[in-house]
C-alpha cells in the first residue's frame, strides 16, 4: 500500500468591513436615553482569510473588493506561506471562488459548498473581529478603520482563533 498524502484543511472566506455603523446593546443609566454616534457611509474594503481551526493559525490579506482578481492575488500570497504543503480550502460557492479565470495553484484544492454559511468555521472569526473592533464605534476615515482591523488581525491570539472558529466541533 502507498503512503497517504497528508493535506492541511483550512476554511476560507472574505468579509466586507466598512464605515457603516454596527450598533449593539450597551448599558446606560435608568431614565437616560443612550446617545450613540452613527455613521451612514458606504466606504468599505474586504479581508480574505484562510484559517486552520485546529491550530488557530490564519493567513489574511486586505483587499479593495471581492472578485476573481483579488481572490487570485490572495491565493498567490497565501501560496508563499505554504510552499511545501498540500492544502484543501473549504469555502462557500461565491462566483469568484469558482471562476474559470481564477489562478489555481497546484498545491491547493478547493471544496466549494453552497447555502451552508454556518458550515464555514471562519465565519466565527469575522463575528469576533466585528464585535471587538467596529461595534458601537465610528471611524472618521476608512484608513483609520483599516489600520485598526489590520492591527487587530496581527495581534489575534491563536487560542482565541481556535475557539471562535469552532475547533471543538472538529475534535
Amino acid at each position: 500500500m502507498g503512503k497517504t498524502e497528508e493535506k492541511l484543511v483550512l476554511f476560507f472566506d472574505e468579509s466586507r468591513l466598512g464605515r457603516h455603523s454596527k450598533l449593539g446593546h450597551c448599558w446606560f443609566k435608568t431614565g437616560e436615553k443612550a446617545k450613540m454616534p452613527v455613521k451612514l457611509d458606504f466606504e468599505n474594503f474586504y479581508f480574505y482569510s484562510a484559517v486552520n481551526p485546529k491550530t488557530g493559525t490564519d493567513f489574511s490579506l486586505k483587499s479593495p473588493t471581492a472578485n476573481t482578481a483579488c481572490m487570485s492575488a490572495f491565493l498567490e500570497h497565501f501560496a508563499t506561506s505554504i510552499v511545501d504543503e498540500k492544502i484543501v480550502l473549504i469555502m462557500d460557492g461565491a462566483s469568484w471562488h469558482r471562476s474559470r479565470l481564477l489562478k489555481v495553484l497546484k498545491n491547493i484544492e478547493f471544496y466549494c459548498y453552497r447555502h451552508i454559511r454556518e458550515f464555514n468555521l471562519v465565519e466565527g472569526l469575522w463575528l469576533y473581529v466585528k464585535q471587538n473592533t467596529i461595534k458601537n464605534k465610528v471611524f472618521n476615515t476608512i484608513v483609520e478603520l483599516k489600520d485598526m482591523i489590520c492591527e487587530f488581525m496581527k495581534n489575534l491570539n491563536i487560542e482565541v482563533a481556535k475557539n471562535v472558529c469552532g475547533y471543538r466541533i472538529l475534535e
